[in-house]
């Protein structure tokens, strides 16, 4: 009976380390993140994800047209630069902070409304005698009123 009970706490335990592990990270987000959105204004949505070194993140996201908008993107302090690059719906590539400076942030304009594909994603660690790093990765949209 003791070795059931046993088993019970530590599979709920493991159970909640993701959701903690999440929650941490949504909070990165909000206090972090959501800053590089200023003057824009925050969508309200908080897209925030633990990844490792060498792993990429999709999203995809409607943007319209005549609207000026901001995306900030940022990484726990122990992860490298964060490389993301905006592609529209035929894979033609918009947009890549690693031509320029591995940038946080762009602010652009579209001249129609349409759905882009963001990759966010965490390179590799050149020196592969260490652990992979892993840490939140946050990505926020913002809107500039008129």
């Amino acid at each position: 009976m003791k070795r059931i009970l046993y088993l019970v706490v530590i599979t709920s335990i493991l159970a909640l380390v993701p959701i903690t592990s999440q929650a941490q990270c949504k909070g990165f987000a909000k206090k972090v993140c959501r800053l590089e959105l200023d003057p824009y204004i925050h969508d309200g949505n908080y897209h925030a994800a633990i990844l490792t070194e060498g792993e990429e993140a999709e999203l995809y996201k409607t943007f319209y047209s005549d609207q000026e908008y901001r995306i900030a993107v940022c990484g726990s302090d122990n992860l490298p630069e964060i490389e993301f690059t905006i592609m529209d719906a035929t894979k033609n590539i918009i947009y890549t902070n690693k031509d320029n400076n591995y940038s946080r942030i762009w602010d652009f304009k579209l001249e129609s409304s349409q759905q882009l594909k963001i990759v966010i994603k965490v390179p590799p660690n050149p020196d592969t005698s260490e652990e992979p790093m892993s840490g939140c990765v946050s990505i926020m949209f913002g809107l500039k009123l008129k």
